[in-house]
């Protein structure tokens, strides 16, 4: 048998050869990496794609990816690596383009692991109609031991980047926001970070939460293509909802109240929240963009958010207001109000 015809070595893992150059690693990318992802830009596998001249400001952007465990209920580390840096295009107000792929892989990662998150890759890129145009497969070490029921739970890595041309007329400016403006969210919260706290410690909620990982531009064009007066948009992942509001309050010199029986949050998450000790308002997400539209562009805003299946529970959940100093205050189910903050750390390890 010729060398080069010789199976892999325990061919249902990767090993330190395909990461060598060589005809393995020639393999592992021909019949693991390309199929899923393969594309006219792709195909030639040259060092750098060719992209269209765009005729317009680019905005770009670039984002790692280190999830534990690598395959959650609702998504994996493939979905959530296209959808987060789709998602970052979005909310800049440009219209995705490209994406390029950089993949980390453990020795003694199983290939159908592999096969499994480049799958998820492909779909997710052609859910979001983004190719991916360009990339790079490293193999490393093993390091791992797994966590808890999750062996080789550290066994891939991903770092993506995108390009987007910004959209012709659009104003997101995070000092256009005033005093009466809105505080909008296209669904319930913290089910990205509490499915996956869930599966970890087994709490039994994995049949009910589910990831909310999604690529949002369409959604996000739908509401810019409303005609709605949209000044500030952000996706909420790390840090969660209290995060974006912080860090909008701190920048803008604002005022945030927020009315907490109007943030949407499902009993399974917010029943795992208490067990788990952790606030909602703090988990993150990785399908959810807060919105702060003018006053009299909410209920335009809203139609637009819910007529796509990703906002269809758009909700408006607080206002900018004149309080000093500036904060964000949230008014409990009880009456009362408290200080929302950023959290100190990132509670969930490795969500993202």
């Amino acid at each position: 048998m010729n060398v080069r015809e010789k199976p892999e070595h325990d061919g249902a893992r990767v090993l330190l050869a395909h990461g060598g150059g060589g005809e393995m690693m020639r393999r592992l990318i021909r019949d693991h990496i390309i199929p899923p992802v393969n594309n006219a830009q792709l195909a030639p596998l040259t060092d750098g794609a060719l992209l269209p001249d765009p005729r317009g400001q680019l905005v770009f952007t670039t984002d790692s990816y280190v999830v534990t465990p690598l395959v959650f209920p609702g998504g994996d580390i493939g979905r959530l690596a296209v959808a987060g840096t789709v998602n970052d295009l979005a909310v800049m107000g440009a219209i995705p383009l490209a994406l390029s792929l950089g993949l980390i892989l453990e020795e003694g990662l199983p290939l159908e692991v592999v096969d499994r998150v480049m799958a998820s890759v492909g779909a997710t890129a052609a859910e979001a109609g983004v190719p991916v145009v360009t990339g790079d497969t490293k193999v490393i070490e093993r390091r791992s031991t797994g966590e808890g029921n999750h062996p080789v739970a550290h066994g891939l890595f991903i770092n993506t980047a995108g390009v987007g041309r910004l959209r012709p007329g659009i104003e997101l400016d995070i000092q256009r926001v005033e005093p009466a403006d809105a505080v909008l969210i296209n669904g319930p919260i913290a089910e990205h970070g509490l499915a996956i706290m869930a599966l970890r410690n087994e709490l039994g909620f994995e049949s009910v939460l589910r990831s909310d990982a999604a690529p949002l531009n369409s959604l996000i064009a739908a509401v810019l293509d409303s005609g709605a007066d949209v000044k500030f948009l952000r996706d909420a992942t790390r840090g969660g909802l209290a995060e974006v509001l912080a860090d909008l309050s701190e920048s803008t010199g604002v005022s945030i109240e927020i009315d907490e029986r109007r943030v949407p949050i499902s009993p399974a998450a917010r029943n795992a929240a208490e067990m788990l000790g952790l606030d909602p308002l703090t988990v993150a997400n990785e399908g959810k963009v807060v919105c702060v539209v003018s006053r009299e562009s909410v209920s335009v805003a809203l139609a637009a958010f819910r007529s796509h299946p990703l906002g269809r529970h758009a909700v408006c959940i607080g206002e900018i207001t004149r309080a000093r100093p500036p904060l964000v205050e949230l008014r409990t189910r009880a009456g009362g109000r408290r200080i929302v903050q950023r959290p100190y750390g990132e509670e969930l390890p490795r969500i993202c």
